[in-house]
């Protein structure tokens, strides 16, 4: 397998979002979450949408997971893109609605199953300061 970090298009990092693409410097998944109510907040905001609050703290979650749903892609949309790669939506643990947009690595797509429980890993983009979290199979299961 390749150490090679593929192609992709990097996010823009501010200060209301590097949390998130800073935290798998440390091998941390961050999200913000509200100090009065609890909830997890994701994209990024400046607002509980649950009770208004405006005391969001930044907090690092399990990294565990489990797949809501996917696609496995055969188009190469860029020059350097390699397919087939495996899109998926996933439900962090800690919270129903706490969900991420991301790929699938470490197996081969054809394994990939609805349900699957995942953990978070990390693709490190040193030059430019991202992490891009991705998803790998967790051979544990839930925690």
């Amino acid at each position: 397998m390749s150490t090679e970090v593929p192609f992709r298009i990097l996010p823009r990092v501010g200060k209301r979002n590097e949390h998130y693409w800073h935290g798998g410097r440390d091998g941390e998944l961050r999200f913000q979450r509200c100090a009065d109510c609890g909830y997890y907040l994701h994209p990024p905001t400046v607002l509980c949408p649950l009770c208004h609050s405006k005391n969001i703290v930044i907090e690092a979650v399990s990294g565990k997971a489990e797949i809501l749903t996917f696609t496995i892609n055969y188009q190469p949309w860029m020059p350097g893109l390699e397919v087939p790669f495996v899109l998926a939506v996933v439900r962090c643990l800690e919270q129903d609605d706490l969900r991420i947009t991301t790929n699938i690595v470490g197996c081969g797509p054809e394994e990939v199953k609805i349900g699957m429980p995942v953990k978070v890993i990390f693709e490190a983009h040193e030059d430019e300061e991202v992490w891009i979290p991705l998803f790998t199979p967790d051979e544990s299961g839930r925690p």
